[in-house]
């Protein structure tokens, strides 16, 4: 009984682990939006509806935190920043294409 308790326990972490780098409202469809092509700021916040330019920024920074993300900094004039998405942030493709799928389903009411 004990040792269940603490595989579920273990699980419980794993999944709050998880969540911590992609919750929120912002994040997931960030990441979406670069899965699709998508690397400027401004083209960021043209393609996610109602985002803030304040909101992006800050999310951008936690992705990069998080090594979701490098920011890529051009040495043009003026200075253009390119946000590219890391090997790593596709290890999370499998999951957002489930997140993608269970949300169909449940907004068909198919429960």
């Amino acid at each position: 009984m004990a040792k269940e308790v603490s595989k579920i326990a273990d699980k419980i972490s794993q999944v709050q682990t998880t969540l911590a780098v992609i919750n929120g409202k912002w994040k997931l469809p960030i990441l979406l939006s670069m899965y699709s092509g998508v690397s400027r700021f401004r083209d960021l916040q043209r393609n996610i509806p109602n985002i803030t330019t304040r909101v992006l920024s800050k999310e951008l920074k936690d992705l990069e935190a998080s090594k979701l993300v490098l920011r890529i900094v051009h040495d043009t004039h003026p200075v253009s920043i390119e946000y590219k998405l890391t090997t790593y942030s596709f290890t999370l493709t499998p999951v957002v294409d489930e997140m993608i799928k269970w949300g169909k389903q449940h907004s068909k009411g198919n429960l």
